[in-house]
């Protein structure tokens, strides 16, 4: 099982991952496509008649238990110090790779279409005595621990493909006001899904020098896989299938944006937004589809062996050796086709003209679904202060963030012309021992 409830990890392969894509110069003041990615209204704002996006990369890792030192320079064992503790945890991976995308404005309207390949994979208040367990770390000393959680702890991981096509339009335009409004419909593919939950679980654990047992449980166990997931979530290669499902579902975000122009310049004193974002769903309909509940139930006196479930590296593997205990785990009947829900927000923004190019801006992302439900896919709420520097052909910020799971982040961007790179967090990993790590870089142009 310690791959099972670690396959958020074979992500650390790939890089770094994200949460509040494209931190800074998603409200810079040289509006294009990124910033109607937060609020489609922003299109009617673009800096050129005609905006071409070509790459954007964006992605991060944050959790609550280990700090980027221990990820880089511990000796100790990587699960050992995860589930160190008795708080519960959390750990929040996510990458966003915006295509190629055209927009352009005309008069009042304005009109975009884009491409974009999403990864989110999630560990989500999974009990850290449990996770010892499941992981099956050899202890020089006996060990027993009572487990009572009553929420749903889940490990998941879902990819898929997305196609935009956004409409904005200015409602009110004068020379000191502009308000207008926007909307982008999303065309969904899944691509995989991978889901194991364990709602209401309880009972106790037995670690004898590395011999684990589970007895007294009780508890609900969800298993749910769709496409190359399923087959082995240690490759990371797996977790590139963007668009295989086909078009399967669709949502929509929708915003409004005000500007108080600056009658002295090409610009705004005050650029404000506020945006509802993926509200929609898609359905995984591939062949290999599985998603079934388990009750457990594990009478005092009786013990499950734990230790089957070490070599596990696939979801197919463990819902077997589920089938193969009866005794112990009941099994409801399979859905073939599940439905998964986009991580519905609310995003709001004001970038604010200081003097002459300095500005401050300030981003908050609300999520509004729960994250321990087993067919969401999470959000973090995040909170983001960007003092900039921003001239014409060169931008410099610098993103101070609060995140829901991985605490205080400073991080610095530039942009020369259409290229951009930047980060979250690296001046907290320079200069102090920060629980999250990310990046991004794209380049797109104007004229």
């Amino acid at each position: 099982m310690k791959n099972t409830l670690l396959l958020t990890f074979g992500l650390l392969s790939t890089g770094v991952f994200a949460q509040e894509h494209f931190s800074g110069i998603n409200t810079s003041r040289r509006t294009g496509l990124l910033n109607a990615a937060i609020n489609p209204a922003e299109l009617t704002n673009l800096k050129n008649t005609y905006e071409v996006n070509i790459f954007n990369f964006s992605a991060n890792i944050a959790n609550n238990k280990l700090t980027f030192g221990d990820l880089t320079g511990s000796d100790e064992d990587f699960e050992d110090m995860l589930f160190a503790g008795s708080e519960p945890v959390n750990m929040r991976a996510d990458v966003e790779i915006l295509g190629p995308a055209f927009g352009f404005k005309l008069e009042k309207w304005a009109f975009a279409i884009s491409s974009g390949a999403k990864i989110k994979a999630d560990v989500i208040d999974v009990n850290p005595a449990l996770g010892r367990a499941l992981t099956n770390g050899v202890t020089s000393v006996a060990e027993v621990d009572d487990i009572i959680a009553n929420y749903n702890q889940k490990t998941s991981a879902t990819t898929w493909g997305e196609i935009g096509l956004s409409v904005a339009r200015d409602l009110y335009n004068t020379e000191i006001h502009k308000v207008s409004a926007g909307a982008t419909f999303k065309l969904l593919f899944p691509g995989s899904y991978a889901n194991i939950g364990a709602g209401n679980f309880r009972g106790t654990v037995q670690n004898n020098l590395g011999d684990v047992n589970l007895t007294d449980a009780s508890g609900m166990v969800n298993v749910a896989y769709s496409g190359s997931l399923a087959n082995d979530f240690t490759d990371s290669s797996n977790f590139t299938d963007f668009f295989a499902g086909g078009l399967n579902g669709s949502a929509v975000d929708i915003g409004v944006n005000y500007q108080w122009k600056d009658v002295d310049d090409t610009g705004y004193k005050l650029n404000a937004g506020l945006a509802v974002r993926n509200l929609g769903s898609m359905t995984f309909k591939d062949d290999n589809n599985v998603s079934r509940n388990y009750s457990l139930e594990v009478g005092p006196g009786e013990s499950l062996d734990l230790n089957q479930f070490e070599d596990v590296d696939s979801l197919t593997e463990l819902e077997d050796i589920l089938l193969d205990n009866p005794e112990f785990f009941t099994a409801s009947n399979a859905q073939s086709d599940f439905k998964v829900k986009l991580p519905t927000m609310i995003s709001a923004y004001a970038d604010v003209k200081l003097h002459n190019k300095w500005f401050a801006s300030a981003y908050i992302q609300q999520k509004m679904n729960e994250d321990n439900d087993n067919q969401q896919i999470s959000m973090q709420n995040i909170v983001t202060i960007t003092p900039r520097y921003s001239g014409n052909f060169f931008e410099a910020y610098t993103p101070l963030s609060h995140n829901e799971i991985s605490g205080f982040t400073a991080g610095v961007g530039f942009r020369l012309g259409g290229f951009f790179i930047g980060s979250g967090s690296l001046l907290s990993a320079a200069f102090t021992d920060t629980d999250q790590a990310d990046a991004y870089f794209g380049f797109r142009f104007g004229f």
